[in-house]
């Protein structure tokens, strides 16, 4: 289970801010989502962001077969890690076929010493277009994990001595990674982010979950009270610093994930560096340090390369 640092707070208690913390914040930055790009594209955009105040990178790939995402992360991390051994890299899941299937290629990642973090997600959801709209057909993409997939996936961490990065869709959720953290099975570090929907404040379309409100915040805050997991915030369909969501974070002692995969709003869209640099000028206005890739590997014990 994971203990808390000293000088990096965790838990606190529903509606708790000072305004003032002393803590590091970490930074992640999602590259592209469904936006394919090539291998090389996404490591100089890595290259990019990690240089604005990034210390963790995720991206999807060309593909969602395990063997072509492997060979194209693999690509691209190789390129990163030659100008950046510090950097900490996690790819999305695959699709279709069973949890083996589905996570085979974070095995063979690990295999070459490419990743020290692994994406853990806890359970379903529907994403995509709800089709309200007239004449707007529903999504029928459902992002699937069971419990089991879910335990899975945990195992396999610890068997590798992978860090979990792990996505919040749903308040049920959270739930079951605390379930896991109270039985003890939770590896040490694991590291969750709150995905908030932009919603009526955002233009993405996205109806999961929370909407990015300081109340939605609180609730999960409420919710993570005596836990020791990491946490962080992202607004998928809106903009994490516009929303007030970052900043809501950073003075409750959470951390915060930015990047075009989340990012909607009006035309044109920014470089994934400009919304890293942005979570990195808050930072600096309220008076906090960004976290070196380094310093997040220590708080999120990862295995050092």
């Amino acid at each position: 289970m994971s203990t808390e640092i000293v000088g990096f707070p965790t838990g606190r208690s529903f509606g708790e801010t000072d305004g003032v913390t002393n803590q590091k914040v970490i930074i992640e930055v999602a590259l592209n989502g469904p936006r394919a790009s090539d291998p090389a594209s996404l490591a100089a955009e890595a290259l990019d962001c990690l240089a604005e105040g990034a210390s963790i990178v995720h991206q999807h790939d060309r593909g969602t077969d395990p063997d072509n995402m492997a060979a194209d992360g693999a690509e691209m991390y190789a390129a990163v890690l030659a100008q950046r051994p510090d950097a900490i890299l996690y790819p999305t899941s695959a699709h279709g076929g069973d949890i083996v299937h589905r996570w085979r290629h974070h095995v063979e990642l690990h295999r070459q010493g490419l990743i020290r973090m692994a994406l853990a997600d806890p359970g379903s959801v529907n994403l995509g277009r709800v089709g309200a709209r007239q004449g707007e057909e529903p999504s029928s993409f459902v992002y699937v994990n069971s419990f089991a997939d879910f335990a899975y996936k945990l195992d396999r961490c610890r068997e590798l001595r992978l860090t979990p990065n792990i996505a919040i869709f749903e308040p049920g959720w959270l739930q079951t990674v605390l379930a896991h953290e109270r039985a003890g099975r939770l590896p040490e570090g694991a590291f969750v982010k709150l995905y908030f929907s932009g919603g009526r404040t955002g233009r993405g379309g996205y109806t999961f979950g929370l909407s990015a409100t300081r109340r939605a915040l609180d609730a999960y805050l409420e919710m993570l009270d005596g836990s020791s997991v990491n946490w962080a915030v992202a607004v998928l369909g809106g903009d994490c610093v516009e929303t007030g969501m970052a900043r809501w974070a950073i003075e409750a002692g959470g951390h915060v994930r930015v990047g075009l995969e989340d990012w909607a709003g009006d035309a044109p869209a920014p470089t994934n560096a400009a919304l890293v640099r942005a979570a990195a000028s808050l930072c600096a206005e309220l008076g906090v340090d960004v976290a070196s890739p380094d310093e997040a590997a220590t708080m999120l014990r990862l295995c050092p390369r």
